[in-house]
């Protein structure tokens, strides 16, 4: 481990005076707190805050423009931290500002067993009050988040502003480390920023070249600011300043470079700060400094090379306090100058105020839910869901300014397009202006579920979850394979985002195995908090929008067809909403109890319904239950839970050309995938794989004669087509 240097004695010893302290102490004292913080618990990212503590200070103190007296100021500048792990440095600088959530008693909570009350978990989670603006988890998704930020920060001022009423002119900032710009979905958020010059959006490089394994040059040796140049942005070096030795400098300097970015416009800008991880150890610039506890010995030795007393713990003098006093009054005094100038605005443009006002406080628009076709104005001919999709989006959009929907190059495929719509663009590019709502986010589907994040989180949640902004992201169901890991982090945030996931079954036919979805339900469907919905027709599309809409908070993704399905007599949107319903029982009209529960979703309901039919004909009374969203369902009372599935009277099979992984939660036995699929035509593939009705009907009947008198228990499911062969 390499040695380091004692520091010049300087006024770092104690804190005797009531002057405000030096920077040098003003650093040491950061560093030291996160050192002892980790210590005590054992775990955790000490070296990142210690090697960046003058970034945070800049930035906190210096140059970011918030109210720590209102965390939900309007205009504030938001901050993001992508590299999650170093949420010490944004913990500790929360509290030096004057954030009443974050005392130093709440900071040492950080890694704590205090699980209920603490704040401080391992990196930061969305807490709006507390200065917390989107939870960014596995890095290089707060670089996309922040993007979406930066985003929705230009479309409110382009709709709103107006001649010398700047409403909306904060910037988001992101600090961002090594490891966020080599994950690639940092490098798709670079790149969309970079094509929509997003000079609001400021990200800070801490240049450690520390991660995990060690020195990054082992495996990223390229040139980065070369890259951000090559993708539309400014660049600002910094350097390394000068370290410790002359503290006021390496504050100064690093506030003049974000000062710089701040004032820069026409590109977003990278302000690239090269630090020493773990600075003031003898284990700086190792991995080790990365991810580790320093341990009691090393921590000691810090302190003594800072000139701080070896055995004192979580000491912050008053007099550093003080160099961050002034930091609450100037951002009470900013937001008192901007309330005055929306006084002026609401009276100059009271119906854009006011509209402005609803966005706010997260309310939807009043009647919304009238702008929805009702049944009787739904087609009648048999046609994709993706196309029924499409008729809420052109009814709402238009007159729904909280919509801001995009996809990843598949706009005409998943209908999320509509009349008269303008595009979200740099105006000088000549394709739109940034008060479109239309984002092309080009073949970047993992960076448009995170910049979807963002874009959801600008504005406040309403106690009901819903905000003034409303994400729709759209592409092929089996690429949300790629946007999983942010629909993951939505779910966790409970963020109200909605996904158009079109072509979701063998029934996109050409493509091939490699498009159609067989597996990929499951694990949306396991997410805390995610709707997966697929719906059987256009009444049940029209349930899942307007529950992803002003339902429980969180995001919904919406499953829709390529093929035609009809619009199935029984279906109701009301009835959709519980997740399961009983659509249709054979005999038609018939009192007696049924003897199988024939369960479908999506184009499989219809199938359900024929082979539901036929079975009737040959004397079995059965039942179809019509399932678009098996979350829902499960939170139904028992009572109705049994009735539309009762399992412990008539046998229950799934149909659905998905894997059957899941279903033995509700039935004995599926029809179900456990293959991939094949290139060809959609129904000759449906036929292919069993899914034909004449097949379907055959399997079901022999399942119900087999099981005549011999009812299933626990762990009897059955897959029927398992010995289907496909050719």
């Amino acid at each position: 481990m390499p040695d380091v240097a004692p520091l010049p004695v300087q006024e770092l010893r104690s804190d005797n005076n009531p002057k405000i302290a030096s920077e040098s102490l003003v650093l040491a004292t950061i560093r030291v707190l996160a050192a002892d913080i980790v210590q005590a618990y054992k775990g955790g990212h000490a070296g990142t805050p210690m090697g960046a503590a003058a970034i945070g200070v800049a930035l906190f103190r210096d140059v970011m423009r918030f109210n720590p007296r209102n965390p939900l100021w309007l205009n504030r500048d938001r901050f993001i931290l992508s590299a999650g792990h170093a949420c010490l440095l944004q913990y500790i600088n929360l509290m030096l500002v004057g954030y009443e959530a974050w005392t130093l008693d709440e900071v040492k909570r950080y890694h704590s067993r205090d699980f209920k009350t603490s704040k401080a978990a391992g990196h930061p989670e969305i807490e709006q009050e507390a200065g917390i603006e989107v939870t960014t988890g596995p890095l290089g998704q707060g670089i996309a988040n922040a993007v979406g930020l930066a985003i929705a920060n230009k479309q409110l001022a382009a709709q709103y502003n107006k001649p010398g009423f700047d409403i909306v002119d904060n910037k988001i900032w992101c600090f961002t480390g090594d490891g966020c710009i080599q994950e690639g979905v940092g490098q798709e958020a670079i790149s969309v920023a970079g094509h929509l010059a997003l000079d609001n959006l400021i990200l800070v490089y801490d240049c450690n070249k520390i991660t995990v394994d060690g020195t990054i040059n082992n495996c990223f040796t390229e040139d980065v600011p070369l890259r951000f140049k090559a993708a539309g942005w400014n660049v600002i070096d910094a350097g390394r300043p000068e370290l410790e030795s002359e503290a006021a400098k390496e504050i100064s300097s690093i506030a003049d470079a974000l000062q710089a970015a701040r004032q820069h416009t026409g590109a977003p800008t990278l302000v690239m700060v090269r630090t020493t991880i773990g600075f003031g150890s003898r284990k700086q610039d190792t991995g080790p400094a990365h991810g580790q506890a320093l341990g009691d010995e090393e921590v000691a030795y810090v302190k003594q090379k800072f000139r701080l007393d070896p055995e004192a713990k979580f000491v912050l003098p008053e007099s550093v306090k003080r160099a961050f006093a002034h930091v609450a009054p100037r951002g009470a005094a900013a937001e008192e100058q901007w309330n005055g100038l929306l006084a002026e605005y609401t009276k100059a443009f009271p119906n854009e105020a006011k509209e402005l006002e609803r966005r706010v406080k997260g309310h939807l628009p009043e009647g919304w839910q009238s702008l929805l076709p009702s049944r009787d104005q739904l087609p009648t001919a048999p046609q994709p869901t993706r196309k029924s999709s499409g008729i809420v989006v052109e009814a709402l959009a238009s007159r729904f300014p909280d919509f801001v929907a995009g996809s990843a190059d598949l706009l005409e495929s998943t209908f999320v397009s509509w009349k008269g719509m303008v595009e979200f663009q740099n105006p000088e590019t000549g394709l739109g202006n940034f008060g479109g709502r239309q984002i092309r986010y080009g073949i970047r589907e993992h960076s448009m579920a995170a910049i979807a994040n963002g874009l959801a989180a600008y504005l406040p949640q309403s106690p009901e979850g819903t905000s003034g902004i409303i994400p729709v992201i759209s592409t092929f169901f089996m690429f949300t394979l790629y946007a999983a890991p942010a629909l993951r982090m939505a779910a966790l945030q409970k963020l109200r985002t909605i996904t158009v996931a079109t072509h979701d079954s063998l029934g996109i036919g050409e493509d091939g195995p490699t498009h159609q979805p067989i597996a990929l339900a499951s694990f949306f469907r396991a997410l805390p908090g995610l709707r997966l919905w697929r719906p059987a027709d256009a009444e049940e599309v029209m349930a899942a929008w307007q529950f992803a809409i002003e339902g429980e908070a969180g995001p919904s993704v919406l499953c829709f067809s390529r093929q035609p399905v009809p619009l199935l007599d029984g279906s109701t949107r009301t009835s959709a909403t519980k997740g399961a319903y009983t659509l249709a029982t054979y005999p038609a009209g018939s009192a007696s109890e049924p003897r199988v529960v024939l369960i479908g979703t999506g184009s499989e309901v219809a199938l359900a319904v024929s082979v539901a039919k036929r079975l009737a004909a040959s004397g079995v009374a059965t039942s179809v239950v019509s399932m678009p969203c098996m979350e829902l369902f499960d939170k139904q009372p028992l009572s109705y839970k049994r009735e539309v599935l009762p399992s412990h009277k008539a046998l229950v099979v799934a149909i659905e050309a998905w894997s059957s992984f899941g279903w033995a939660r509700y039935a004995h036995a599926s029809v179900s995938m456990h293959s991939f699929g094949h290139s060809g035509p959609q129904a000759d593939l449906f036929e292919m794989f069993g899914f034909g009705e004449e097949n379907v009907t055959k399997v079901v009947g022999e399942y119900v004669q087999r099981r005549q008198n011999d009812f299933p228990g626990v762990g009897d499911f059955e897959e029927l087509l398992i010995d289907h062969v496909a050719h």
